[in-house]
């Protein structure tokens, strides 16, 4: 799962002749501590609660104010694992998403990251993941499941989405009970299957798990 794919369409950007007075409001109804502000598609940073209760003008615009976290953003193609670091790294609630131009499409919360975390719960067992792309016509789950399983593998979860980066294709996410991929890539690329991404939950004593006790000490669980 990518982050364009968990994207939060309820809660809309900040502009920067916006007051402060109206972002405190926004995030008070969204239930966020900061929301992003936005200026002709491009990012310009976070106006975080913390700092804009402490104002005495609630009718200055942000455009006036020093807006922070202009740095932290993914790319509308990267893991939801790279979605969660940027959260907890930076102790935010939202994280931008932002396009090959770098113009912004949306916001992940964190709760829309645990979200992805519920769907995906098989990704708390050891095993790998493995996105492949092809044409819709090409599609047969049943066709890669017995090349995968003819290599001593279970596939544990599959998720199929559009292809960002080709309207005519299909991506297939993959969760497999082992941590080896090399014949399996192996044999799904002999049979002209393009692999696009791995990403393996076990690499130095498994970085989902120590990606997964991250999440659960930033939220104090």
């Amino acid at each position: 799962m990518i982050a364009e794919e968990l994207i939060n369409q309820m809660i809309p950007p900040l502009k920067l002749y916006d007051s402060v007075e109206k972002a405190l409001r926004w995030m008070d109804e969204f239930r966020v501590n900061e929301l992003p502000v936005v200026s002709n598609r491009k990012y310009k940073g976070l106006a975080t609660e913390l700092t804009l209760v402490e104002l005495p003008e609630r009718s200055k615009q942000l455009k006036e104010l020093g807006l922070e976290y202009q740095d932290v953003f993914v790319m509308h193609n990267q893991h939801f694992y790279d979605v969660m670091e940027a959260a907890i790294k930076n102790k935010i609630q939202v994280v931008p998403v932002l396009d090959e131009d770098h113009d912004y499409m949306g916001i992940i919360t964190i709760n829309d990251t645990l979200a992805a975390f519920g769907q995906m719960s098989a990704l708390q067992g050891q095993g790998s993941i493995l996105v492949l792309s092809m044409p819709e016509r090409d599609y047969s789950l049943s066709q890669i499941s017995r090349l995968i399983e003819e290599e001593n593998t279970k596939i544990l979860s599959a998720y199929v989405s559009p292809d960002e980066m080709d309207p005519y294709k299909i991506k297939l996410t993959l969760k497999l009970n082992t941590t080896d991929l090399t014949r399996i890539i192996a044999t799904l690329e002999r049979f002209e299957y393009r692999i696009t991404a791995q990403f393996n939950d076990t690499s130095d004593n498994d970085l989902g798990r120590d990606r997964l006790d991250m999440l659960f000490k930033y939220l104090d669980i």
